[in-house]
């Protein structure tokens, strides 16, 4: 049995002597781990750098076997984000997010475009694509079966003026129907709507507020999993740029 496929590189766990168990994320195969010989030699190093899209074969006996991975540098995305610290903690949430939330060997076609896109443009700086970041965890969110309504309020049916969301049902509320619950509710950051602001970190914090409730509630709480540390961080890091806007969720 073998597969060849462009593939993003999520993990790379040391083996053995030299080894590697390489996860990857492809559009076909989904997550889909292989044992890399000499992964983790120094030779190979940044070839499975998590970030990275490769061109990766794999080759093993049985479809159900660990099986064996090899590859080719396809775009370095891991090197292009060292100089930016905020990048690179993108980069970091989001292959642990990925590594440890979605299913083995299950087709993600969505969830791979949308990574691949992220990783493609990380030289661009963190800041131009953050609130892509948080579209691409509401759309891992929906690959999971969680995921976010906010099409209409979910107590008018109006769709202008949303400005909230329930954290038990994933539904949007309008700024109307929200008063009176308000500090029950998460805040809905306007770029999630196709408004403005993309460049507010004071938005961004609402989105990744946002989605990471029901991270924590359904994509991890569900398996009493906890959120993995890159996402905390993450969040942590944008935090840091307005500590006085926004108090704790």
């Amino acid at each position: 049995m073998e597969w060849q496929a462009p593939a993003i590189v999520l993990e790379a766990r040391p083996h053995g002597e030299g080894g590697a168990v390489i996860s990857v994320l492809t559009e076909a195969h989904g997550r889909h781990l292989g044992l890399a010989r000499g992964g983790a030699s120094r030779a190979q190093a940044g070839l499975w750098q998590p970030g990275n899209l490769v061109e990766v074969r794999w080759i093993g006996r049985l479809p159900e076997q660990l099986g064996h991975f090899t590859g080719e540098m396809v775009h370095p995305s891991a090197a292009l984000a060292m100089d930016d610290p905020l990048a690179l903690a993108l980069l970091q949430s989001a292959c642990a997010l990925a590594s440890d939330a979605l299913p083995e060997r299950e087709s993600q076609p969505r969830v791979f475009s949308g990574l691949l896109a992220l990783m493609a443009n990380l030289g661009r700086g963190a800041e131009a694509l953050m609130p892509d970041y948080i579209r691409w965890e509401a759309l891992l969110l929906e690959a999971l079966g969680y995921g976010l309504d906010l099409a209409s309020c979910a107590v008018t049916g109006t769709a202008g003026h949303l400005t909230h969301v329930s954290p038990r049902t994933g539904r949007a509320v309008s700024a109307e129907a929200a008063e009176p619950y308000r500090d029950r509710l998460l805040p809905l950051p306007l770029f999630l709507q196709g408004g403005q602001d993309e460049r507010d970190p004071s938005e961004w914090l609402k989105g990744l507020r946002l989605t990471g409730h029901f991270l924590a509630r359904d994509a991890f709480g569900a398996r009493h999993h906890p959120v993995p540390p890159a996402r905390e961080r993450l969040e942590a890091r944008i935090a840091a740029l307005l500590p006085a806007v926004l108090p704790p969720a």
